[in-house]
């Protein structure tokens, strides 16, 4: 039976569910994200504004999920590495974890301040409205579109690394390091 908190060798419960979870969303956003920036601004586009709507909504329940997700990972031991992982990949993967949760907080934040510049509330799930974070100022949703599109480029280059990673680790060196992740049992053979 799984259990809700992380032990010294595998993941708890909770820990995969955000994991798995938020996967999904940010990877859906970013889809999304690419798809609807491809789509004309001219010209009024139901199709667009939904779709625009949709990922706001969506980014904003990351940033809850990620929160946390994040302060449950303080509350909770890490699960120990592979003993086969070099010093060097312990390092990369730390590295790219901090990066992944950076993004999960920075990626909504800029959208947040982006909309908020474009003078366009962000609703969640129709339970509230977030308050704009800055003053109206096209110029500056500009510069935080752009900053916002990278970040998320950005992101699903990371998201990428972190998968081929996983996979690695299961089919090359089957050393168990997806099945903690998996909530599965016992070592890959």
């Amino acid at each position: 039976m799984l259990q809700l908190a992380n032990t010294d060798q595998d993941y708890g419960g909770l820990a995969i569910a955000l994991h798995w979870l938020i996967a999904v969303l940010i990877t859906a956003l970013v889809v999304v994200g690419i798809y609807m920036v491809g789509l004309p601004d001219t010209g009024f586009d139901t199709n667009k504004i939904t779709l625009i709507l949709v990922h706001k909504e969506i980014g904003v329940l990351v940033l809850v999920l990620a929160t946390i997700r994040l302060v449950w990972r303080q509350l909770n031991p890490l699960p120990a590495l592979a003993e086969t992982v070099p010093e060097w990949q312990q390092v990369a993967a730390a590295f790219v974890h901090l990066c992944l949760y950076a993004m999960m907080l920075a990626q909504p934040v800029t959208g947040w301040l982006m909309s908020s510049a474009a003078g366009i509330h962000v609703d969640f799930l129709g339970l509230f409205t977030l308050p704009d974070l800055v003053q109206h100022d096209d110029e500056l949703f500009v510069r935080l579109r752009r900053m916002h599109d990278w970040l998320g480029l950005a992101m699903g280059a990371l998201l990428c690394l972190h998968a081929a990673a996983g996979f690695w680790h299961h089919f090359m060196l089957r050393d168990g390091t997806l099945r903690k992740m998996l909530g599965l049992p016992g070592r890959s053979h």
